[in-house]
């Protein structure tokens, strides 16, 4: 059994008060708070075992390096992947989808080739293949949600031309909190010998993830939005895709040997982690896959299934309340508006005032917000530690929001 309230108990920073009231933390959509675990992890490293890594032979070195590639293990278990190998650290999955871009697609389409997006992407799910448009003359094709917020493998194929190499989706979606069918979709496209690359940052947080079982040729999460710390995240890379990729940053780690004529490259993941990485966070983060690996994933799934419906009823009896894809399967994240009244960022700012913590604004998805019509929307996103009484705070806070507009 799940219970959310001791979850809480591990998340020092929810027991403040904002503004005099309890807090009600809904932003994690933008970023989850820090479990005590991960809070200790990080500062017994510094404290106590901090050096740089794969570089001395001393004992710090050797503890630190050791400690570092330990959480390498742990990501390849938490993303079902076949080896350590095609797991790569990085700062976030901007960096990652950065990455893919640069050391795959850009060595290996050619002009006239076609990517397919969603609607739904995140701007770090974009803004690189505009990138790569422009450098080598691609074609970027879109695929538009149905009025689920979601996004089937039939409407895929229906954009699928002879040009096309690469599909680019969210398996969750940050403003509706659809899921689509990864596994369904990377499948086909593996089929048709058509390149996988799914963001998994929000999925991450909510739903178990098997890379082999999805079948997709990249996977991006970030370690910030699932109760590790900042600037760091997971490239998973398809083994046999490593051999077709070239380094995307130059620098320590990522060489054999370097003299004046040559570079002999290193290994993966070492080819793809130039300089000193992110040593005390990214222990820190492995600390984050330890808490989420303590866990009942399938009970903790069942909960926010349950709260997300909680929520969805309850905001449902605010008629006068616009709201954005409230389906039954979407689960976590629910964004909305007041009905020709307040800009978002007035809302979230009324509801600030009341300790409910709450996003507004385009949240990274602005191709997203002009299919909808809209510059900015409110989001309210939920997490492991949410519970029925932030669900009641947020609806008291937006009753009173709606007696100030008028």
């Amino acid at each position: 059994m799940f219970n959310a309230k001791e979850i809480k108990k591990e998340f020092p920073i929810l027991k403040r008060s904002v503004n005099g009231q309890n807090l009600h933390y809904l932003d994690n959509g933008a970023s989850s708070q820090k479990p005590i675990g991960v809070i200790e992890a990080v500062k017994n490293c510094y404290l106590n075992e901090y050096s740089n890594v794969h570089r001395g032979l001393h004992f710090l070195s050797n503890l630190a390096t050791e400690n570092f590639e330990a959480v390498r293990k742990k990501a390849k278990k938490f993303l079902g992947a076949s080896f350590e190998k095609e797991i790569i650290f990085t700062s976030g999955s901007t960096e990652g989808l950065n990455l893919i871009s640069y050391s795959w697609a850009n060595e290996n389409l050619v002009e006239g080739d076609e990517i397919i997006l969603t609607t739904l992407e995140h701007h770090a799910n974009i803004v690189p293949w505009h990138f790569l448009r422009d450098r080598k003359n691609i074609t970027l094709s879109w695929v538009n949600p149905d009025e689920y917020g979601n996004i089937s493998l039939s409407q895929i194929k229906e954009k699928i031309t002879k040009n096309t190499k690469m599909v680019c989706f969210t398996h969750m979606s940050n403003v509706f909190g659809s899921i689509l069918n990864a596994r369904e979709i990377c499948e086909f496209l593996r089929s048709k010998e058509i390149v996988s690359v799914v963001d998994g940052s929000q999925a991450a947080a909510h739903l178990n993830i098997d890379v082999r079982d999805i079948s997709c040729d990249f996977y991006v999460i970030t370690g910030h939005k699932i109760f590790g710390p900042t600037g760091t995240g997971i490239l998973y890379i398809r083994e046999d895709r490593l051999r077709e990729m070239i380094p995307f940053n130059g620098g320590g780690s990522m060489i054999k040997s370097v003299t004046k004529e040559n570079v002999l490259y290193n290994d993966s993941p070492h080819i793809f982690e130039a300089g000193t990485p992110n040593i005390a966070e990214i222990i820190g983060l492995g600390a984050a896959f330890d808490f989420i690996e303590s866990l009942d994933q399938k009970a903790v799934l069942e909960y926010e299934i349950k709260l997300s419906d909680y929520a969805r009823q309850e905001l449902k009896k605010l008629d006068w309340l616009v709201r954005y894809s409230f389906s039954d399967p979407n689960i976590a994240i629910f964004s909305f508006s007041v009905k020709g009244k307040g800009h978002p960022h007035d809302i979230a700012t009324i509801l600030d005032a009341n300790g409910v913590a709450v996003r507004s604004g385009h949240h990274c998805a602005q191709p997203l917000m002009d299919f909808l019509g809209v510059s900015a929307t409110c989001r309210a996103s939920f997490a492991l530690y949410n519970n029925e009484e932030d669900v009641d705070a947020l609806i008291s806070s937006l009753k009173k929001c709606n007696r100030l507009f008028n």
